[in-house]
């Protein structure tokens, strides 16, 4: 009777064990996405003023390589009797005055002039060679991106006072010259205003400048993210001379994202930026940056969370091989692919939502589907406790700390001394980031968050 007892609980325990041991198979009905369409989400327009600044030395020396040699030539002698040809003969100097450019220009004249009368061929001519200066006073004012000037002849000194030898004797000539350079000085300022019409236009640079800003960097390897930078509109003001400076500010209308994956193409088409005159720019600079993340991206990273974690009742238990993410009526699904005591796939929904302390996404609300939670009632019970459930929603994060803390210090060096073409510096400042919502879309998690700075760009140097 002992034997029989004894075969009994051996028995009895060993079918415990295997009871114990046996793995069950779920199937439960995979909700299906909201649809397949493409990713598509309202952009918040961010505004990055740009005070620009460009030195009197700069502008010199653009206008010296501009303005070389032969810079006046009169080849008619018959229409005020008089041949010139002058010549810059050294570098061009340019100060400030009152606002308005001071430019000196050292040359050389030769001059073919015709004097005394015609009347039965009673005249002569003579050639000669001047050295002397010239000041002019420019007025500046910016005009479709370049800084344009009305220029005067304020003063003309000669070297030595011109003469020629006649019998013998040195003839002064300054009042046969004199009238010839009245023409000459709308002329030569003429020159000026065309040469300096042609070195300060902006726009090249500034939408070189744009391009290369535009082009998407990697902000964090980690995350595999991305920053791009979607220019649309461009504000400039009217131009000031100060201090040996000239001041612009300007102002850019642009799209900020950042995209999870691959890298994304530039996208900048310089013919569809709108340049626009405004007569005031705020200082600050405000951005709203949207982070693109797409399920799969978001996907692998919450695996990743649950990777040694185990979530067992007695001595029932279940790890969860891997995560995939979609969005189905405005909430996040979350598909488990577990394996233990059950095997399959289980589906839980929540309500994307931010914890600014920990700045993480996270799914609130989050519950077993119907078809799942039923089918749990009747063959795992123990998965519907609040512990369990509560433990996997806390895995269930998607961490953009790292994001924003990478993006900006990846901005960084774009805001210290950067120069994306010779002579041309970006500096600036960023303040933290702060989140400002989220958003689901068929393909992709929408995180919205701003920040504000200060940019500024000099030119100084370019070639």
């Amino acid at each position: 009777m002992k034997t029989i007892i004894a075969f009994t609980l051996i028995f009895c325990l060993f079918f415990a064990v295997i009871s114990c041991g046996t793995t069950s198979k779920i199937e439960a009905l995979k909700p299906a996405p909201s649809n397949n369409a493409p990713v598509v989400y309202k952009n918040k327009t961010s505004f990055v003023a740009m005070p620009v600044e460009v030195t009197l030395k700069e502008i010199e020396s653009q206008l010296n390589k501009n303005l070389t040699g032969l810079i006046y030539n009169d080849s008619i002698l018959s229409d005020d009797k008089t041949e010139m040809k002058i010549w810059k003969t050294a570098p061009i100097k340019l100060t400030e005055k009152d606002g308005n450019i001071v430019s000196v220009i050292p040359m050389k004249i030769w001059a073919k002039f015709k004097y005394g009368t015609d009347f039965m061929g009673l005249n002569d001519t003579r050639e000669v060679n001047l050295n002397g200066t010239i000041t002019l006073n420019s007025k500046t004012h910016l005009t479709n991106w370049k800084l344009t000037t009305i220029s005067k002849l304020e003063d003309f000194e000669w070297s030595e006072s011109p003469s020629i030898l006649v019998a013998g004797k040195n003839v002064p000539i300054t009042y046969i010259i004199n009238p010839t350079l009245s023409i000459f000085k709308s002329k030569i300022a003429k020159k000026i205003d065309k040469a300096i019409d042609e070195t300060c236009d902006f726009k090249p640079q500034v939408l070189s400048v744009l391009e290369k800003l535009s082009t998407p960097f990697l902000t964090s390897e980690q995350y595999e993210t991305w920053f791009k930078m979607v220019p649309m509109e461009l504000y400039v003001t009217e131009a000031k001379l100060s201090k040996s400076k000239i001041t612009l500010n300007m102002g850019l209308k642009c799209n900020m994202q950042t995209m999870v994956g691959q890298e994304p193409k530039n996208s900048f088409d310089a013919a569809k930026i709108v340049l626009k005159p405004v007569a005031s720019i705020p200082e600050n600079t405000t951005a709203s940056v949207v982070a693109v993340s797409t399920y799969e991206s978001a996907s692998k990273i919450v695996t990743k969370n649950f990777q040694g974690q185990e979530f067992a009742s007695g001595s029932r238990k279940i790890t969860v091989q891997k995560v995939d993410l979609w969005q189905k009526d405005g909430k996040m699904i979350i598909a488990l692919d577990i394996l233990g005591s059950i095997n399959g796939t289980i589906y839980l929904s929540g309500i994307p939502n931010y914890n600014p302390i920990s700045k993480e996404i996270y799914f609130d609300q989050m519950d077993y589907v119907l078809n799942t939670k039923g089918i749990l009632t009747k063959s795992a019970n123990w998965l519907l406790q609040g512990t369990i459930l509560r433990k996997i929603q806390e895995n269930c994060r998607y961490s953009i700390k790292g994001n924003l803390e990478e993006g900006k210090k990846s901005m960084n060096p774009y805001l210290s001394n950067y120069s994306p073409m010779k002579g041309v510096f970006v500096n600036g400042t960023l303040n933290d980031f702060e989140f400002e919502k989220v958003e689901l879309t068929d393909k992709a998690i929408i995180a919205f968050v701003t920040t504000s700075g200060k940019m500024s760009i000099s030119i100084d140097g370019m070639e």
